[in-house]
């Protein structure tokens, strides 16, 4: 998810700095591309490295195959929020996860009994860091973007669907989103700043 935004945004002409914890995957070279490695568990790290920036884009995960990630996800990411609103940055667009929409009333995805039991402690935490804090915060402009149910790299279309709480379906009633596509609707969102202090979705 992160390398197909920061593709995204550096093909749009965007000066980039990726913070990232193994620079050494990061392929692409570009004039406007900065890579630091750096923990961003630390809100006095992500504070010092953000001063300066217009907007943060934090596609955060501690790895789906850590068996730690609800606690990690949980302590980064309230971290990454602290270390952006010290920096001084205004704006923080968030990857978000399709568990916390609505897929029937009053019924979450996350809660409907069709998601692999091993990833439930991953869509849990960030959930609940969106739920317990993000819609908590008055001091900056953020935006939690959730993708489709599934979502895979693929094709970039640029043509999809923009929902707020409820996951996007297509008539067969599937939910699917490209990488790639999710990334342009990321850097729409960056250029055009049209959702504040809320959750929106996307689907085909």
């Amino acid at each position: 998810m992160g390398s197909a935004i920061l593709n995204e945004a550096l093909n749009r002409g965007h000066k980039v700095k990726a913070v990232v914890r193994h620079p050494e995957k990061i392929t692409v070279k570009s004039e406007n591309l900065l890579v630091v490695q750096a923990d961003v568990s630390s809100a006095e790290k992500v504070a010092e490295i953000c001063k300066g920036c217009d907007a943060v884009i934090s596609a955060y995960n501690p790895g789906w195959t850590n068996a730690n990630i609800y606690n990690e996800t949980l302590a980064v990411y309230p971290a990454i929020l602290s270390g952006v609103k010290k920096s001084g940055v205004q704006r923080l667009l968030c990857v978000g996860g399709a568990g916390s929409l609505f897929c029937a009333p009053g019924k979450r995805v996350v809660d409907a009994g069709f998601l692999p039991e091993e990833i439930l402690p991953a869509v849990r935490s960030l959930g609940e860091f969106y739920l317990n804090t993000l819609m908590n915060e008055k001091q900056i402009d953020w935006v939690f973007f959730c993708p489709a149910g599934n979502m895979a790299p693929g094709t970039r279309t640029g043509e999809f669907r923009l929902g707020k709480d409820d996951l996007i379906v297509n008539d067969k009633g599937e939910s699917n989103i490209s990488v790639e596509d999710y990334a342009v609707a990321m850097i729409d969102e960056l250029e055009k700043e049209n959702h504040h202090r809320e959750r929106f979705t996307i689907g085909y």
